[in-house]
């Protein structure tokens, strides 16, 4: 998905956008810039992106804002530009849905391969017909469909990297959730620290500074448990991190 993906730098800086815009489409992207809130919404509303590179702090209508205006309209990734030190705008951007965050300044090939890995991500979860949202018949033997793994009252639709809720209807998850919960259900019954899971489901070192995790760990549980103040399926382990309990929630 990466060649001729649809991408929109946002960010109230002309030199960056500039810079950005050079970059990105010498790297074979088709890139548009925005350096409003107002602009971006034009641009979305003329045509979707694939991908948006959103600053949280700019002029006028905030990054955050927008997050949740593009999360809302449509599948999109959303990468999070924040400054550096700036722990609290970073928790606030991935609370709003963003799949990941660069920090200022940047390497752009670290940009790039964030953006890679996003793409990647949206390309293997692919969109999803109406129809194929509804939870199919077990099979007669009472057997889930090949592909299809519990997890807690939720199931985990390995082929299509969804989330099936306990009434049958999809539940929405990025793609870095959905790696997290794989990752937890290929390991039940372990307690997993946060440098393993995040090893195991996001490819990066955890930052002990970094609460990303913590949240997305939070919103998993929000729609995964029947009552999120006292999960069942995801439970801390003190001292450690986290563990999947199969067969609870």
């Amino acid at each position: 998905m990466s060649d001729g993906a649809r991408l929109v730098v946002v960010d109230d800086e002309p030199e960056v956008r500039a810079m950005l815009d050079e970059y990105l489409t010498a790297k074979g992207f088709a890139v548009r810039t925005a350096g409003s809130g107002a602009a971006l919404r034009r641009l979305l509303a003329a045509e979707p992106a694939d991908l948006v590179l959103l600053d949280i702090t700019m002029p006028g209508e905030t990054g955050l804002s927008l997050a949740r205006h593009i999360r809302a309209s449509g599948p999109c990734g959303i990468i999070m530009v924040t400054a550096a030190g700036e722990l609290a705008d970073r928790l606030a951007g991935l609370a709003t849905g963003a799949d990941d965050y660069v920090t200022k300044p940047f390497d752009p090939r670290e940009l790039l391969a964030r953006i890679r890995s996003v793409l990647r991500r949206m390309a293997e979860t692919g969109p999803h017909a109406a129809a194929e949202a509804a939870e199919p018949a077990a099979a007669p033997d009472g057997r889930l469909p090949l592909g299809r793994r519990p997890f807690g009252r939720c199931l985990l639709d390995l082929d299509q990297r969804r989330l099936i809720g306990p009434d049958g209807e999809e539940i929405g998850v990025t793609a870095m959730e959905f790696d997290l919960l794989l990752a937890f259900a290929d390991r039940p019954n372990r307690a997993l620290s946060r440098d393993q899971l995040s090893q195991l489901a996001h490819n990066r070192d955890w930052d002990p500074l970094d609460r990303a995790l913590d949240i997305r760990i939070t919103r998993l549980r929000r729609k995964i448990e029947a009552d999120p103040a006292r999960p069942q399926t995801i439970r801390t382990v003190r001292g450690v991190g986290y563990m999947f309990v199969p067969g609870t929630g």
